[in-house]
């Protein structure tokens, strides 16, 4: 259960709500010279950036999603798995035109413990949605954003929808109201309003403005005590 938006306004400011069983996962957040990400625990014992940003501006995202036949998991030299596709990206080894390259030249497929979908933005606020199985966007728009459930085929996860799960819809009604002056004080408004609590709380949420170059983040729903790193 994860919220992830870009706004475009006079800056481009990403958003996103970390919300995660820890009995499933062991996370961090992680802060290094060129990246901050939330670091989740790998069978292999590192930390990897599956959520984070890059200082060159790349921001990328995973969020489960209920998963399609088409996009399970695939060995072979034309696959990629989509969380090696967004780990490479927070890294900085690839760029956004790359990461569109591979999801034009390439199939893109889960990874084989858990089925996610990403979205990826860069610092001229482009945004590309990849949903393994179902296909990708490249978009430029006032705002962008992602829940649980696809956007490129709403109808393949609406019989998903949790009961009551109206974080998309309450997101919508707020970024389609904002205007250029849109601030990382707003980012984090809209973060609030669609935090999650209990087994599948918000555990950390994070604001990145493209302008300042710099991450706030709050942890535990405790917005109260905003941090920030900057690049």
């Amino acid at each position: 259960m994860c919220t992830r938006f870009v706004y475009n306004g006079n800056d481009t400011i990403t958003g996103f709500n970390f919300d995660i069983d820890l009995s499933v996962w062991t996370h961090t957040v992680i802060k290094e010279k060129d990246r901050f990400y939330i670091g989740i625990k790998m069978p292999d014992g590192d930390y990897h950036s599956f959520h984070g940003v890059n200082k060159n501006g790349n921001t990328g995202t995973l969020l489960y999603v209920n998963g399609n036949e088409n996009g399970k998991h695939a060995d072979g030299r034309t696959c990629c798995t989509i969380s090696e596709l967004t780990e490479n990206f927070i890294k900085g080894e690839i760029s956004l035109d790359d990461a569109l390259n591979i999801v034009q030249n390439s199939t893109v497929v889960y990874a084989p413990d858990t089925t996610m979908q990403a979205m990826l933005s860069d610092r001229n606020g482009r945004v590309l949605i990849i949903e393994p199985g179902l296909g990708y966007r490249l978009e430029r728009t006032r705002y962008s954003l992602i829940t649980n459930y696809s956007v490129l085929r709403p109808e393949t996860t609406r019989p998903y929808i949790v009961s009551g799960d109206d974080r998309f819809e309450r997101g919508v009604k707020q970024l389609e109201v904002c205007d250029d002056e849109f601030s990382v004080a707003e980012a984090f408004r809209v973060l609030k309003s669609v935090k999650q609590e209990g087994l599948w709380a918000t555990r950390v949420s994070f604001v990145y403005s493209v302008g300042g170059n710099k991450v706030y983040y709050v942890l535990n729903n405790d917005f109260e005590h905003m941090e920030e790193y900057g690049f």
